[in-house]
């Protein structure tokens, strides 16, 4: 007899993570929090340095509810990070959406929107579990193929953890949104998919010997080879 799955934490509806517009785009199902964030590759983090807002790109690892994000122990952005609240987006484009008016052109898209305070990780065993979920979410089946990190590696390395419940998640799916009065236009509308698609590895040009191409990271290119995606042609909701 199989366990009852433990039910998954709504997302928090607080007052910065509530949709105001295009509600109706709007997802409150953690799951549709989790299918943003696998799908991703890179997040942007949003902090505030020397009393500005600052906005950087950097790749991140999940663990249930928890995202985590890693930095030079030096780097003065993680260690703003660390004195308040950070914002982390992350955005994949499914469509370009072409219009018969210029204002009505749009993309389909899914994005995530997570607030919060990001805390240290400084148990050992969560470090390594956090850098290993940041290795296997770019490059699934590496971790154990690689030289775990050593002792000066680790240390020069801030793990940070960012609790997933107050986030936002938004999506625009299907067709352009024309007026009634642009429908006779001689424009063209329609959606233009966008795919992402991983090419021919290169391997280093520093190889000791010839090595073949591993298999995680051939299956990586099947199952990253993302063809025309549902978010990109189901009905406009």
């Amino acid at each position: 007899m199989s366990a009852t799955p433990v039910p998954r934490p709504a997302l928090s509806p607080t007052r910065r993570s509530t949709v105001t517009r295009y509600r109706d785009r709007a997802a409150t199902d953690r799951a549709a929090l989790d299918d943003v964030l696998d799908a991703g590759l890179i997040c942007h983090i949003g902090v505030l340095l020397h009393g500005a807002p600052v906005v950087l790109p950097t790749i991140y690892g999940r663990v249930n509810d928890t995202l985590y994000l890693h930095g030079s122990t030096g780097a003065g952005n993680m260690r703003a990070a660390l004195t308040g609240e950070i914002s982390v987006a992350v955005t994949l484009v499914d469509a370009i959406v072409y219009a018969r008016a210029a204002m009505h052109f749009s993309m389909n898209y899914r994005s995530a929107v997570i607030h919060g305070r990001p805390v240290e990780v400084t148990d050992p065993e969560e470090r390594l579990r956090a850098l290993r979920a940041i290795v296997e979410h770019s490059a699934p089946g590496a971790w154990d193929t690689v030289r775990a990190p050593d002792k000066k590696e680790l240390a020069a390395t801030l793990v940070l953890a960012l609790d997933l419940t107050e986030a936002s998640v938004k999506t625009r799916t299907g067709d352009p949104s024309d007026d009634p009065a642009d429908l006779n236009s001689d424009a063209w509308a329609g959606l233009l998919p966008v795919r992402y698609a991983f090419g021919t590895p290169i391997p280093a040009p520093d190889l000791v010997r010839p090595v073949a191409v591993p298999d995680h990271v051939v299956a990586r290119i099947r199952t990253g080879e993302f063809a025309e995606t549902e978010g990109a042609i189901s009905p406009r909701r």
